[in-house]
């Protein structure tokens, strides 16, 4: 089972057993109860007290009583574990997909025990929020966010797409229009997706700014439609001349909505950037909900749930990120930065 891992900063596992336990349950009996087992210690104290009330046990009514007093223990034990991991989405990325979140949502609870809750909102700024607020555990982000926040927010994982944790940034268009390149694209009515999307909004703003160009200017019109699909369904209604798409969304859609990216194309591709990332917050990195999560994403591949999700989302699995993970968003950010 690999372990987390940001680059070589730390360990967050501390060295511990990499076990699929109802870690967070532990946590909240801390709080509740005034209790500290951990991991097996919870079952073993329950088993011990069952044969400590047993051995003083000198009647029918005295073991009855020790029988149902560790009942109940365990049962206070094993009810904790309906507490859910708490994990971030927003349609940015993910839109009206339910049945893979079903399919997740299986696997998650089969391999960590912990009941799952999707917690989705219409931007990325909102779900950082909540992450840093404590009220999630994980969120699917984007590297561009992650960046924002880098003193607070690190990432858990990357999903790997024909082969590697990486993905582009498109620029599309009607798939009728007579233009090859940006320059044809000036005056147009743009879409984006989100204000905080790489792929969706920091690609193309970048490059006018490589241009020389203003990006404020440069289109009459631009306007945010805050999820990948979105921006593509406007393109192809001619609500809007051209837009910003992330390619991974866009070549997924081309196999499972052919008739809809049929009425768009290419028109320019940026160079290749980190894959959107599983984040949390930093504070949390040894936290047992970080690490009931780790486990559920690297065991994708080994529940029959895990892989549907796989499939549905047409991805290989999941990569620990990299040092230079996100050098290259990093790089768009300080142009940006350099030109305001």
């Amino acid at each position: 089972m690999p372990e987390i891992s940001i680059g070589a900063q730390y360990d967050p596992l501390d060295g511990l057993p990499h076990l699929n336990l109802p870690w967070r349950q532990v946590e909240a009996l801390d709080q509740t109860g005034g209790l500290r087992w951990h991991g097996f210690g919870n079952w073993i104290k329950v088993v011990l007290r069952i044969g400590k009330m047993i051995k003083y046990a000198s009647d029918r009514r005295y073991f009855l009583a020790a029988i149902g007093g560790a009942i109940c223990a365990s049962h206070r034990v094993m009810a904790l574990d309906a507490l859910p991991l708490r994990i971030g989405l927003t349609p940015v990325f993910l839109d009206n997909e339910w049945v893979v979140l079903e399919y997740l949502r299986d696997h998650i609870q089969a391999v960590t025990g912990h009941a799952t809750e999707f917690v989705q909102r219409r931007t990325y700024k909102e779900v950082v929020a909540l992450l840093l607020l404590g009220e999630l555990d994980a969120a699917w982000l984007c590297g561009y966010p992650l960046l924002q926040h880098a003193d607070r927010l690190q990432a858990l994982a990357l999903p790997v797409w024909n082969g590697a944790p990486r993905y582009r940034g498109y620029i599309i268009t009607a798939d009728d229009r007579q233009a090859s390149e940006i320059a044809d694209l000036r005056g147009d009515i743009h879409a984006y997706s989100d204000p905080d999307s790489n792929s969706g909004h920091l690609v193309t703003v970048a490059e006018l700014v490589a241009r020389n160009e203003r990006p404020d200017g440069y289109f009459s019109r631009s306007f945010f439609t805050f999820g990948h699909r979105n921006v593509v369904r406007a393109v192809a209604r001619r609500l809007a001349t051209s837009g910003s798409v992330d390619g991974y969304v866009y070549d997924a859609l081309a196999r499972t909505e052919p008739e809809l990216i049929a009425q768009t194309r290419v028109l320019w591709r940026s160079g290749w950037h980190g894959f959107p990332p599983f984040v949390f917050a930093t504070e949390a990195r040894n936290a047992s909900a970080t690490r009931a999560i780790n486990d559920a994403l690297f065991t994708l591949d080994q529940t029959a749930s895990g892989r549907n999700v796989l499939g549905q989302l047409q991805l290989d699995g999941f990569a620990l990120p990299q040092p230079d993970s996100f050098d290259s968003i990093a790089a768009l950010m300080s142009r940006v930065a350099e030109r305001d």
